[in-house]
């Protein structure tokens, strides 16, 4: 995924620096899966739509910044979310 100016920035996504440690990146994760997890949202009918969206945003942004090799090509504006969703079918067939 490139960044573009409508999408926030998965660094953004996560509530931190483009510097952040993985440590930091984690904890950040953490905090962010418990507060969105859509299991604490059944309650909210309203706001459950919402928690699953900003829930995924923050399993994507974890998912990237997570792993060397992505986080470097996204750093770099060279990451593309389709080529990574074309290795997983490309696996599973």
């Amino acid at each position: 995924m490139e960044c573009s100016s409508s999408a926030p920035s998965y660094y953004a996504v996560l509530g931190v620096s483009t510097d952040a440690s993985d440590e930091e990146i984690r904890r950040a994760y953490r905090k962010l899966a418990m507060r969105w997890h859509p299991d604490k949202w059944t309650r909210s009918p309203s706001l459950l739509g919402e928690a699953k969206q900003k829930f995924q945003q923050v399993q994507e942004a974890y998912s990237v910044l997570s792993d060397s090799r992505k986080r470097m090509l996204y750093d770099t504006g060279l990451y593309d979310r389709d080529d990574e969703e074309d290795d997983v079918e490309a696996r599973i067939c």
